[in-house]
């Protein structure tokens, strides 16, 4: 693969991104190869995940389960009902439940032939993994490359954009590994409010925003504080009468990813979900998740003390000292682009930081869609695409001091530097739990289902496994795990807590529930073995089948 153009940039000494934008595109030979090398590395910092693509997964947490369920739904009700996608059926009989979490459509319909060949969810959630971290590290490249002019540029961009604590760290939030618009967004957008933006950049930019928006909402929010701040230090736009022909562009854009996005984002607006101040706070970033990452490398030696496994948003030693070449050499304030970088990656610490932000609770209520974010410290990823940009530029600006016989062993040991940051395999992964036949015996009916024990709502993560269960026959279920947890789920829980008592009983009637799944293990070691025992013998609950220790019940 070429590593980079063999005439070197010559940059302006005002705007050093200007004659990068006039190099050629990447030829299909190199653009196949970049696609290659990033799919290989996504295999390596992941491993041993492609050496069980069926057999791995990363369900010892929730999200996992949540988000490979909303694949499998979006895949099923895509086809059979578009129109009433929202709907699915968990948390009976709450509407637009797929709304308590992210929609996940763009993944979806990337993996949705998976499931229609015959693939187990499994397998299409792993192999999305290993695609969201190719495409998001192929983005990240073109930009650079776009950018810069230089491919090597592009590839240690692409490699810290990609690869990095966060990402790694979030293999169960298939959402942050699908940031693939982004870059392709800052890209366009940059385009657009130039002199010369086209048409089709004006079309690309809108495509970008709403492809993110229908991955997911906080990716959509992400991006759009990334853009505004970026326009913000973008002094050419805002000069000798462009300020209204670049906003009235910019302006066009929105509407048109408006009009896409529009259906979608009703629901999430239907719902109401005001987060709170208390809540943001527990789910804000500190100084110390900067320092934080799992990789092998510094884990040992002084990053075990700042990381506590859930926050982790160190953007890599190298990416860090590449970043500071750039600012020290003036490319990070006198090029528009990289100058955008910086502004984007202030804005997202910034906002990573939550209340512990002086005027945050401000910001909170003039901007509308930050009311939906509770895990505010995501805002921190936006620092670490910031330093992959910049450490672009930074390696472009180390290639024209560098002797020319010096430039490739520099270029291999950065790339190699680059990987090593972010390196934290092998992986922990455990074998997902198979889902047992009995479930399917539902499918076709008008079932309306309950499945125990029914754990309580600070447990509530527990009923992930059951969302799984009902890939197998789709009927709406009482039991749900999501972002949000309705009230009546509450409620419910209370009332069916000493199942089967007659209490819980009359609660599944009025509910309407028409079959009970109950897990007789689980339910032992949830309550005792009386409660187990007694299942059997309550008059209202009809055994229809049993199979290992998961027996189904017909509600008389």
């Amino acid at each position: 693969m070429e590593i980079a153009h063999n005439r070197r940039i010559r940059h302006s000494d005002t705007d050093p991104g200007r004659a990068a934008s006039r190099q050629s595109d990447l030829s299909t030979a190199t653009l196949a190869g970049i696609v290659v090398l990033f799919a290989l590395l996504a295999v390596i910092h992941t491993w041993p995940l492609a050496s069980a693509l069926a057999r791995l997964s990363r369900h010892d947490n929730a999200d996992a389960m949540l988000n490979q369920w909303i694949l499998s739904w979006d895949a099923h009700q895509g086809v059979r009902d578009p129109l009433h996608l929202v709907d699915a059926n968990i948390f009976y009989p709450e509407p637009r439940t797929l709304a308590y979490s992210e929609y996940l459509v763009v993944p979806s319909a990337l993996g949705a032939p998976i499931l229609w060949l015959g693939g187990s969810p499994t397998l299409e959630y792993n192999l999305l993994i290993l695609l969201g971290l190719t495409l998001t590290g192929l983005a990240g490249c073109v930009l650079l490359h776009r950018w810069t002019g230089d491919l090597a540029a592009g590839v240690i961009g692409g490699v810290v954009i990609a690869f990095n604590a966060h990402t790694l760290t979030r293999l169960p939030q298939l959402q942050a590994l699908h940031v693939e618009f982004l870059p392709i967004a800052l890209l366009a957008f940059d385009e657009v409010i130039s002199e010369d933006g086209s048409r089709s950049c004006l079309l690309c930019l809108a495509a970008s925003v709403a492809l993110t928006g229908l991955t997911s909402y906080y990716s959509l929010v992400i991006t759009l504080v990334a853009l505004a701040a970026a326009w913000l230090v973008r002094l050419d736009t805002w000069r000798g009468g462009r300020a209204w022909p670049t906003t009235s562009r910019v302006a066009a854009a929105a509407a048109m990813a408006l009009v896409v996005l529009g259906p979608a984002l009703i629901p999430y607006a239907r719902l109401g979900q005001v987060r709170s101040m208390e809540e943001i706070a527990l789910y804000s970033a500190s100084a110390r998740d900067y320092l934080a990452t799992p990789a092998r490398v510094h884990f040992g030696s002084w990053s075990a003390r700042f990381f506590g496994g859930t926050t982790a948003l160190f953007p890599g030693a190298t990416a860090v000292a590449l970043s500071l070449v750039a600012l020290a050499s003036g490319i990070g304030i006198r090029d528009r682009r990289a100058r955008m970088a910086v502004a984007f990656g202030i804005a997202g610490v910034a906002l990573s930081l939550g209340p512990a932000l002086p005027g945050h609770a401000w910001l909170y209520q003039v901007l509308l869609p930050l009311q939906g974010i509770r895990n505010v410290a995501r805002f921190g990823y936006l620092a670490t695409v910031a330093a992959g940009i910049l450490a672009g530029f930074g390696l472009t600006s180390l290639r024209r001091r560098l002797p020319t016989g010096a430039w490739m062993p520099v270029m291999i040991a950065v790339f190699f530097c680059a990987n090593l940051d972010a390196f934290s395999a092998p992986l922990e992964y455990v074998a997902p739990e198979p889902v047992a036949p009995i479930h399917a015996r539902l499918r076709g009916t008008n079932a309306i289902v309950a499945e125990f024990p029914f754990y309580p709502p600070e447990r509530v993560f527990r009923h992930a496994p059951y969302m799984l269960h009902s890939i197998e026959h789709w009927r709406p279920m009482l039991n749900g795990y999501s972002g949000i947890t309705p009230e009546s789920f509450v409620q419910r829980a209370r009332q069916l807590e000493h199942f089967p008592d007659a209490r819980s009983i009359s609660a599944l009637r009025a509910a309407g529930v028409t079959h009970v799944f109950v897990h007789d293990r689980a339910l032992r070691d949830w309550t005792d073995n009386e409660t187990a025992d007694a299942v059997k013998k309550v008059e209202a609950l009809s055994l229809v089948a049993e199979e290992g220790d998961v027996a189904l019940y017909q509600v008389r």
